[in-house]
Protein backbone atom coordinates (compact mmCIF):
# COMPACT_ATOMS: atom_id res chain seq x y z
CA UNK A 1 0.00 0.00 0.00
CA UNK A 2 1.24 3.12 -0.96
CA UNK A 3 1.97 6.02 1.25
CA UNK A 4 -1.08 8.42 0.37
CA UNK A 5 -3.38 5.33 0.41
CA UNK A 6 -2.35 4.15 3.80
CA UNK A 7 -2.20 8.37 5.02
CA UNK A 8 -5.97 8.15 3.45
CA UNK A 9 -7.12 5.14 4.90
CA UNK A 10 -6.15 6.09 8.44
CA UNK A 11 -7.57 9.35 8.24
CA UNK A 12 -10.71 7.58 7.49
CA UNK A 13 -10.44 5.60 9.88
CA UNK A 14 -10.17 7.93 12.20
CA UNK A 15 -13.02 9.81 11.37
CA UNK A 16 -15.34 6.48 11.53
CA UNK A 17 -13.99 5.86 14.81
CA UNK A 18 -14.47 9.19 16.30
CA UNK A 19 -18.12 9.31 14.39
CA UNK A 20 -19.09 5.79 15.52
CA UNK A 21 -18.38 7.09 19.15
CA UNK A 22 -20.55 10.28 18.40
CA UNK A 23 -23.87 7.42 18.79
CA UNK A 24 -22.53 5.45 21.17
CA UNK A 25 -21.44 7.36 24.05
CA UNK A 26 -23.08 10.98 22.98
CA UNK A 27 -22.76 12.27 26.76
CA UNK A 28 -19.26 13.39 26.32
CA UNK A 29 -19.42 15.03 22.52
CA UNK A 30 -23.10 16.91 24.53
CA UNK A 31 -21.11 18.78 26.94
CA UNK A 32 -18.83 19.96 24.17
CA UNK A 33 -21.42 21.84 22.14
CA UNK A 34 -21.24 25.52 22.62
CA UNK A 35 -24.52 27.02 24.17
CA UNK A 36 -24.71 29.97 21.44
CA UNK A 37 -25.58 26.85 18.74
CA UNK A 38 -29.37 26.89 17.96
CA UNK A 39 -31.24 23.63 18.92
CA UNK A 40 -30.12 20.66 21.48
CA UNK A 41 -26.67 19.43 22.01
CA UNK A 42 -27.84 15.98 21.30
CA UNK A 43 -28.74 17.19 18.04
CA UNK A 44 -25.65 18.72 16.91
CA UNK A 45 -24.03 15.82 18.44
CA UNK A 46 -25.51 13.26 16.14
CA UNK A 47 -25.40 15.24 12.82
CA UNK A 48 -21.82 15.99 13.66
CA UNK A 49 -21.37 11.94 14.31
CA UNK A 50 -23.17 11.20 11.40
CA UNK A 51 -20.76 13.85 9.20
CA UNK A 52 -17.40 12.40 10.28
CA UNK A 53 -18.44 9.07 9.10
CA UNK A 54 -19.74 10.43 5.91
CA UNK A 55 -16.39 12.63 5.41
CA UNK A 56 -14.44 9.32 6.46
CA UNK A 57 -15.99 7.53 3.42
CA UNK A 58 -15.35 10.14 1.17
CA UNK A 59 -12.21 9.92 2.60
CA UNK A 60 -11.71 6.23 1.93
CA UNK A 61 -13.06 6.04 -1.44
CA UNK A 62 -10.84 7.38 -4.56
CA UNK A 63 -12.81 8.83 -6.26
CA UNK A 64 -14.59 10.99 -3.57
CA UNK A 65 -10.86 11.46 -1.60
CA UNK A 66 -9.98 14.87 -2.46
CA UNK A 67 -13.58 16.54 -1.69
CA UNK A 68 -13.64 14.12 1.43
CA UNK A 69 -9.79 15.07 2.68
CA UNK A 70 -11.08 19.05 2.15
CA UNK A 71 -14.38 18.46 4.40
CA UNK A 72 -12.14 16.91 6.78
CA UNK A 73 -9.60 19.66 7.21
CA UNK A 74 -12.80 22.08 7.32
CA UNK A 75 -14.24 19.73 9.98
CA UNK A 76 -11.15 19.79 12.16
CA UNK A 77 -11.51 23.64 11.94
CA UNK A 78 -14.46 23.57 13.15
CA UNK A 79 -14.48 21.80 16.03
CA UNK A 80 -12.02 23.62 17.53
CA UNK A 81 -14.68 25.65 19.66
CA UNK A 82 -16.14 22.60 21.17
CA UNK A 83 -12.41 21.30 21.93
CA UNK A 84 -12.09 24.98 23.48
CA UNK A 85 -15.46 25.02 25.56
CA UNK A 86 -14.47 21.61 26.63
CA UNK A 87 -10.84 22.56 28.08
CA UNK A 88 -12.90 25.98 29.39
CA UNK A 89 -15.28 23.56 31.42
CA UNK A 90 -12.62 21.33 32.23
CA UNK A 91 -11.49 24.38 34.96
CA UNK A 92 -14.11 22.99 37.34
CA UNK A 93 -13.00 19.62 37.61
CA UNK A 94 -11.59 18.18 40.41
CA UNK A 95 -9.77 16.03 38.08
CA UNK A 96 -5.88 16.95 36.74
CA UNK A 97 -6.00 14.23 34.27
CA UNK A 98 -8.95 15.21 32.62
CA UNK A 99 -8.41 19.29 33.18
CA UNK A 100 -4.76 18.06 30.97
CA UNK A 101 -6.16 16.06 28.51
CA UNK A 102 -8.40 18.95 27.42
CA UNK A 103 -5.80 20.71 27.08
CA UNK A 104 -3.98 18.41 25.24
CA UNK A 105 -6.87 18.29 22.41
CA UNK A 106 -6.07 21.92 21.55
CA UNK A 107 -2.65 21.36 19.89
CA UNK A 108 -3.93 18.26 18.23
CA UNK A 109 -6.13 20.33 15.67
CA UNK A 110 -3.62 21.34 13.98
CA UNK A 111 -1.63 18.52 13.29
CA UNK A 112 -5.31 17.07 12.15
CA UNK A 113 -6.00 19.88 9.22
CA UNK A 114 -2.14 19.23 7.78
CA UNK A 115 -2.74 15.65 7.62
CA UNK A 116 -6.40 15.87 5.90
CA UNK A 117 -4.89 18.75 3.75
CA UNK A 118 -1.91 16.39 2.88
CA UNK A 119 -4.68 13.88 1.61
CA UNK A 120 -6.27 16.53 0.05
CA UNK A 121 -3.16 17.58 -1.82
CA UNK A 122 -1.99 13.63 -2.69
CA UNK A 123 -5.24 12.77 -3.94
Amino acid sequence: MDVTRTRATALAGLLAGAGATHFAVPGIFDAMIPDALPGTARTWTIGSGALELSVGAAVLVPATRRWGALAAAALFVGVLPGNVKMALDARRSDSPAYRTGTLLRLPLQAPLIVWAWRVYRDA
